[in-house]
């Protein structure tokens, strides 16, 4: 069998790769292994249960909170929550573990597992590499030891969830956002409520689209993977900002008000600097990936900031933040980690951040963003060729040499074999976006003939 667990948990189409069965074997594997670890030592176990609207949430919840049950896990169903919510729920009240059912910015049919340990941190790879073995043990005939009476867990709603979590939010916040107008685009998803919740009692006039889930809707043609709406909406209602989220709200991009797009490298550049000028971004130090645009690197040493750069993905971000205690961190596609406040990506809690900057500073966010001047960046993905040759290939390195000495100071090249699939992902960054292509398209024809 393959790993199940990926770098975000278990995802697939729902009912067919993920299917209740699985949901529910998974959630008892889970309560056994950290039984297992002294995770419930002394105590009577305790799990948080969160979704987004996705109509297949509904019977995977149904799994997930049987499972947990008949493991002897009390379980707080909170329903209809962003996975950074379930995370902090999870470490405000006491958890041993959070679950959480999303697909996150992947289309309606597709639902994912991600379990949180205590404290609302992700579960470390050793216990769901444990957890993915035990599951597969059981599922081919071993019988399971389980509770009876008095020991099985005990099942409620937790209606209260939603109002702490946007506490919470409200109290990270260092000013109001009186006066600012922002739309929200909620991409029908699990922040369709707490997120405008969450702006206006911050101060803001808020107009809200794609905050009507069906269970059907999520992403669809909205959200922080399609921003053609929230940049014609933002313009529409002369709004000062807009702040769009995906599926599970873990991450934001941002519009300005000429409606134009403000990424994450954008976004961490200014956080980072009101971050600094509130002596809150420890070591003056960000963390970002090394898909980052050279804009930004740029940027940060212009402005005085340390960059530390890591491979792709926010799990990478978290671990090195984690490991030297660093505030701020993410990605150039809205991932953005504030240690202080979260344990993982918050895409409103980023949004909310970022429009205190606004109000703040009493500039745009067009102006704001301008510390950084985005790269053109081209990116081409060469498939069918041994991606572990890459770094070994003397014919590539030469490519790669010779594209590197044309681009000089103002450019730069990176080739990244796939994780998943064989192929090569080719990345050029030029002041020149023809430049860009060209260079990208000569380092592709480099990798189909080296490693083709």
């Amino acid at each position: 069998m393959g790993r199940l667990f990926g770098t975000d948990g278990v995802r697939g189409v729902a009912n067919a790769d993920l299917t209740a069965e699985m949901a529910l074997g998974l959630s008892v594997a889970a309560a056994h292994v950290l039984a297992e670890a002294g995770t419930f030592e002394g105590h009577r176990p305790r799990a948080v249960v969160g979704r987004d609207p996705r109509a297949s949430g509904e019977f995977l919840e149904a799994a997930v909170v049987a499972g947990l049950a008949s493991a002897g896990v009390d379980v707080l169903r909170v329903g209809v929550l962003p996975t950074p919510a379930v995370a902090f729920l999870t470490g405000e009240l006491g958890a041993d573990l959070g679950v959480m059912l999303s697909a996150s910015h992947n289309a309606m049919p597709d639902n994912g597992i991600k379990f949180f340990a205590r404290g609302g941190h992700k579960l470390a790879d050793e216990l769901e590499d444990r957890i993915e073995s035990v599951y597969e043990e059981h599922r081919t005939g071993a019988p399971w030891d389980r509770p009876t009476g008095s020991g099985v867990g005990r099942v409620r709603d937790y209606e209260e969830g939603s109002d702490r979590y946007v506490a919470h939010l409200l109290g990270v916040l260092p000013n109001r956002l009186d006066g600012l107008k922002v739309v929200l685009d909620e991409a029908h998803g699990a922040a369709a409520r707490v997120s405008p919740e969450a702006f206006q009692r911050a101060g803001a006039e808020v107009v809200t689209i794609g905050a009507e889930p069906d269970g059907l809707n999520i992403n669809d043609g909205c959200g922080s993977t399609h921003l053609d709406k929230i940049k014609a909406a933002v313009v529409e209602h002369g709004a000062d900002l807009g702040i769009a989220h995906d599926g599970d709200a873990d991450r934001c991009l941002a519009v300005d008000h000429t409606g134009a797009e403000v990424d994450g490298d954008q976004i961490l550049a200014v956080l980072a600097l009101a971050m600094r000028e509130r002596s809150v971004l420890r070591s003056d130090t960000v963390v970002a990936t090394v898909m980052s645009n050279l804009g930004f690197k740029l940027a940060m040493e212009r402005e005085g900031i340390r960059l530390v750069q890591t491979a792709v993905g926010d799990r990478y971000v978290l671990e090195e933040m984690k490991q030297h205690g660093f505030a701020l961190g993410g990605e150039q596609s809205g991932h953005v980690i504030i240690l202080d406040h979260a344990t993982t990506g918050d895409g409103t809690l980023t949004g909310l951040l970022l429009a205190a900057r606004v109000a703040q500073s009493g500039r745009t966010l067009a102006d704001l963003a301008g510390v950084m001047e985005r790269l053109p960046q081209v990116l081409i993905n060469v498939p069918d060729v041994d991606r572990t040759r890459v770094g070994t290939s003397a014919e590539l390195s030469a490519a790669v040499s010779d594209a590197e000495r044309e681009l000089g100071e103002t450019g730069r090249v990176l080739l990244r074999p796939s994780g998943t699939e064989p192929l090569v992902r080719v990345m050029v960054e030029a002041a020149d976006i023809e430049q860009a292509r060209s260079v990208a398209g000569r380092l592709a024809d480099a990798v189909k003939s080296a490693l083709g």
